[in-house]
């Protein structure tokens, strides 16, 4: 029988429609609160099973509610990633970036953690915003790059609102904006996190004093209907991610900002989602760059040309 490789336009098509494919992928990011995330919740083997196929998805995946002063849980959990990807001869390597421990008090102290894959994601800055009163857990902000995706380099602002403020803190979140896209002169920005932007914390008359509802140059990727939370006692968009400016709208693929349901993706009862958080993950994808247009002439050419010759 005859492969691919025993016809010279065959091998083409053939190769060019495994760079369509990459290309198509498209580029994710995620946000998970991972609640209450430390060392002891780390050495539960289920746990870091799960968490490993959540996060193994994402380019880049935030975490939230991450107690972990020694970095001991975040490193098990780097170690099964990257131990996943040799198991399965995956190309992938996995680094991460934390911020240090924010709260209000000795015994809620939480850190932002950035999960990146080094071949698609570069980690060119980092900063803590310092925003006095104006958050109980301050944003840690980066700023990636990549050669995957349509807008190359971006900015991404982390929150996990305190309930009790919720409002305020949302709304704040304009300030950072101001601020560190001034700093790195990039206006490529996106905000994610656990907001508690629904039901009691936030309605819908609060939204006129939220400047990321009021200006329109922001644009609300997973919608107030939208349901982030496991269990059937809640029915709320808590955790949001938001874009700013058209040139960023324009990179986000279309109908890609959701919430991953691994427990019936992965085919889990909910006990065992449970052990890891009580809230799924939100994500979204990133148009891949510039290849794929290089690569859509080429396939049309050699579908054309492979019909020809038939």
């Amino acid at each position: 029988m005859r492969g691919p490789s025993s016809h010279p336009v065959l091998l083409l098509l053939f190769l060019t429609l495994s760079v369509w494919t990459a290309a198509a992928s498209g580029f994710r990011i995620c946000s998970y609160n991972v609640q209450n995330f430390n060392r002891n919740k780390a050495s539960n083997y289920r746990v870091i099973h799960t968490l490993t196929r959540v996060v193994s998805r994402c380019d880049i995946c935030l975490l939230q509610d991450v107690r972990d002063p020694e970095s001991k849980a975040v490193k098990a959990l780097l170690s099964s990633l990257n131990r996943e990807t040799d198991r399965y001869e995956d190309e992938y390597h996995y680094k991460s970036v934390s911020s240090e421990a924010l709260g209000k008090s000795a015994d809620d102290m939480q850190q932002y953690v950035f999960i990146y894959r080094t071949q698609t994601a570069t980690l060119t800055d980092q900063y803590q915003y310092r925003g006095g009163q104006s958050f109980i857990r301050e944003p840690f902000i980066v700023q990636f790059e990549s050669k995957d995706t349509m807008i190359k380099k971006f900015i991404l602002v982390p929150l996990h609102t305190d309930p009790s403020q919720a409002v305020q803190e949302i709304d704040r979140l304009y300030d950072v904006f101001t601020e560190v896209s001034k700093k790195w002169n990039n206006t490529n920005v996106m905000f994610l996190g656990d907001f508690h932007a629904a039901c009691a914390y936030m309605t819908r008359a609060d939204k006129k004093n939220i400047r990321l509802f009021t200006n329109t140059k922001f644009s609300w990727l997973i919608r107030d209907k939208v349901d982030t939370t496991v269990t059937d006692d809640t029915n709320c968009a808590y955790d949001r991610i938001v874009v700013y400016g058209e040139p960023f709208l324009k990179a986000i693929r279309p109908f890609s900002a959701k919430v991953y349901n691994f427990a019936k993706e992965l085919k889990l009862p909910r006990s065992k989602v449970l052990q890891v958080s009580d809230h799924f993950p939100v994500e979204v994808k990133l148009r891949s760059s510039a290849l794929l247009l290089q690569a859509t002439p080429l396939l049309i050419l050699l579908v054309q040309t492979f019909l020809s010759a038939l």
